[in-house]
């Protein structure tokens, strides 16, 4: 099957392109190559993709790439939590202006399948429940609190901590950032253009994703990136809050074999629908934890807990991945340890 991969010379479109040429596909990789995400030269894409340089915001350009092709894998995004709101434009116009440029392209074309690069991040907060009050919604964590070092959640109706568990596709949506926000309105473009085109369209709900060939120095990098960046440069990894964050944190290679399964499978999708699956590993660690396992698989200063804070993080996101497993029998291969061992030593983009 010939498919376009947006944003397929980056960290986890790079990946996915291994994974189809490997599955017998034949990738066209459209990138824009952002600085913000390309220090140096990307990767070599292998033998079997194609290779174009352009911006998926460019009618003209998606259409040429779109030739020939069967099905749609959209990876090309600004993504990370940025430096602060003025990075608000540039979010909105390389997410959503430029999904919906595809969109309208693919219509136009008649391409009637599309996986769509999701995140997590749509949830806001994950799922947590009140001692007395059962499962509860809190608000955005007050300032004050965390600047008193209260980072865990409040019960919205009595104060009390809350313990966090498992989120679902089904939760509803609430997100708390720029970035976050972006990644909820492609959700809804894709849904959109699914019922007015009958396609066929699946998100994947990326948990923190991490591997070889993160971007290396650069504020939109994940936190695995930035720890990993500081131990390349001799510094201990900092750690925000308490470093009890809970995160899922699924290596690369097992998200782009998800990437491939998933357009695999868009043929036995009802048409007109959007289906989201989170995609993570299903074992959920703290960031704390996942800074110490770096540290000590390269050899490098143990990580510093600071105490900082940003307005937008969240407190606990992590995944229930059963809808995933059940429905493309998928399961991640990478455990942690393992993971966290290889990425210690693994070369970053830019580096």
């Amino acid at each position: 099957m010939r498919v376009l991969v947006t944003g397929g010379a980056g960290f986890i479109g790079s990946h996915i392109v291994e994974a189809l040429v490997a599955r017998g596909h034949h990738p066209v990789v459209l990138d824009g190559l952002l600085p913000t995400a390309h220090h140096g030269r990307p990767p070599s894409p292998p033998a079997d993709a194609e290779w174009l340089h352009g911006d998926v915001r460019d009618r003209e350009t998606v259409l040429g790439a779109l030739r020939g092709v069967r099905a749609v894998c959209h990876q090309a995004a600004m993504v990370g939590l940025g430096k602060d709101f003025a990075d608000a434009p540039d979010y909105v116009s390389h997410n959503d202006l430029g999904t919906a440029v595809l969109l309208a392209a693919m219509a136009e074309a008649g391409i009637d399948r599309l996986v769509l690069a999701g995140s997590m991040v749509v949830y806001g907060e994950g799922r947590y429940a009140c001692p007395a009050h059962g499962p509860v919604r809190p608000g955005p964590r007050a300032e004050a609190d965390l600047a008193a070092g209260h980072f865990e959640p409040r019960c919205p109706r009595c104060g009390a901590d809350l313990a966090p568990g498992l989120v679902g596709e089904d939760a509803p949506a609430d997100p708390r950032n720029v970035y976050a926000t972006t990644k909820l309105a492609q959700e809804h473009l894709a849904a959109a253009w699914a019922r007015t085109t009958g396609g066929r369209a699946v998100s994947l709900r990326y948990h923190n994703v991490y591997g070889p060939r993160m971007p290396r120095d650069t504020p939109y990098a994940g936190v695995a990136s930035l720890f990993r960046s500081a131990l390349a440069r001799g510094e201990a990894p900092r750690v925000f809050e308490d470093g009890g964050q809970r995160r899922d944190f699924v290596h690369v290679r097992d998200v782009a074999a998800v990437g491939t399964l998933a357009l695999e499978a868009l043929d036995d999708r009802a048409p007109a629908a959007l289906t989201p699956y989170n995609t993570g590993s299903g074992d959920p660690h703290t960031v704390g934890e996942m800074a110490t396992a770096l540290a000590a698989a390269h050899g490098g200063p143990a990580p510093v807990v600071t105490g900082e804070y940003r307005l937008g993080d969240v407190r606990h996101i992590t995944a229930d991945s059963a809808r995933l497993r059940a429905e493309l029998s998928w399961k991640p291969e990478v455990g942690f340890a393992a993971g966290m061992a290889e990425f210690a030593t693994s070369g970053l983009r830019g580096a």
